[in-house]
């Protein structure tokens, strides 16, 4: 009896652990990645409801810039380039009567600008606007609501001549959602102003360059990519696509990070935490779904078909002319910016970009999205790199 009832608390074990192995055992076909190279980066950061991801992109990059070269760990204040930018911006499309557009979001050239003309402060001197309203996160719906037709009405107005007044009213409204920007402030028992602080940190802005990818203007040269939130118009470096993944692995290899601007409107961005370029012709045959059928599906419910596929979801080979034929249609739009700084493989090998996001520790990887260089080839709007994290036949090339 002791024997039965001891065989058969053993195998109500076995099953129950074989219950729990199937349980957790990932599926085939969802992503286990293992870490090829992955360079130092500063925290994950929460934009929330901000279009701010242009500020806090680059200003990650510019962290690990600054860890790279001095070791050291800053927290760095998105809210002062964003104070600063949108005072510019505000100022442009007023110039322009309003001919230029005026939003929340911005470029990487943006923070860059900052750096140069204005100096930079660290979180401490100028924390999140949401501390002054008993919040720690940032959210621009009222904040443009107000400012947004501010702008339109001095810049559209009737008005044959302006007062200087308007600027007042700029500043303040500003300064009401964003906080002051500091003339001075104490950090690790040290006073900085602004430009001081910019300088003690160790960068050249000078060193950073802008790499783009398409026909309409010819390899090799040097134009301002046409988006609206590059109304600074910076100029970008005009490369073939091949040279888009060229550049971005030697700069992983060689410890440096990039900083990334592109389309995450595609089926193939998730929230979960996946970039890939998909076929969705050979997803629809893979998902056992006939055409008639996959045409009636919902977005959602097409979107859902192809995520089933995980690592085996079949990817489009990206060339110049579906780079370029998306971004003339608009299909391809400058919708989020983000922090590349690794390279991982899922278990068929293919590698994937590691890249930091700015919507907290979501998704499941925990702020960490993993896009395939397909995707990257295929989306990228622009890219900006330390000049030596170029290879040197393109350094040469461009004489950089």
């Amino acid at each position: 009896m002791k024997k039965i009832l001891m065989f058969a608390l053993l195998a109500i074990m076995a099953t129950g652990a074989q219950a729990a192995k199937k349980k957790t055992a990932p599926k085939n076909n969802q992503p286990v990645f293992t870490v090829v190279k992955q360079n130092k980066i500063t925290s994950i950061k929460d934009q929330n409801r901000s279009g701010t991801c242009w500020a806090y992109s680059t200003l990650s990059f510019l962290e690990s810039e600054i860890l790279k070269k001095t070791g050291k760990t800053y927290n760095l204040s998105e809210m002062f380039v964003a104070h600063k930018t949108y005072e510019d911006r505000a100022e442009k499309a007023i110039r322009m009567h309003g001919d230029v557009s005026f939003a929340q979001g911005g470029s990487t050239y943006d923070p860059i600008y900052c750096w140069q003309h204005y100096g930079m402060v660290p979180e401490t001197a100028m924390p999140l606007p949401g501390t002054m309203t008993g919040d720690s996160l940032a959210n621009f719906s009222e904040f443009f609501a107000v400012l947004t037709p501010y702008v339109e009405a001095i810049a559209k107005g009737k008005q044959k001549k302006l007062s200087p007044a308007w600027k007042n009213g700029l500043i303040g409204i500003i300064d009401a959602y964003l906080g002051k920007t500091p003339e001075s402030f104490t950090y690790e028992g040290k006073t900085y102003t602004p430009k001081s602080f910019a300088a003690s940190l160790g960068l050249d802005m000078n060193d950073y360059v802008h790499f783009t990818s398409y026909t309409h203007h010819p390899f090799w040269t040097q134009f301002a990519v046409e988006v609206q939130d590059n109304w600074r118009w910076p100029l970008s470096w005009n490369i073939p696509i091949d040279d888009i993944c060229k550049i971005i692995d030697y700069a992983i290899d060689n410890g440096y990070t990039v900083a990334w601007g592109g389309d995450v409107s595609e089926d193939g961005f998730t929230r979960s935490g996946l970039g890939i370029a998909y076929d969705l012709k050979k997803a629809r045959d893979l998902s056992g779904t006939d055409a008639d059928r996959w045409v009636k599906m919902s977005n959602s419910s097409k979107k859902a078909k192809a995520d089933s596929l995980g690592v085996n979801a079949p990817e489009v080979v990206p060339t110049q002319e579906m780079r370029q034929k998306a971004f003339d249609n608009w299909e391809t739009t400058d919708d989020h910016g983000m922090h590349i700084f690794g390279i991982a493989k899922d278990q068929n090998g293919k590698e994937y970009y590691m890249v930091k996001n700015s919507w907290g520790e979501s998704g499941k990887y925990k702020g960490i999205w993993y896009m395939t260089k397909a995707f990257v080839a295929y989306k990228t709007m622009d890219f900006m790199v330390n000049k030596n994290a170029v290879p040197a036949n393109i350094r040469k090339k461009l004489n950089i």
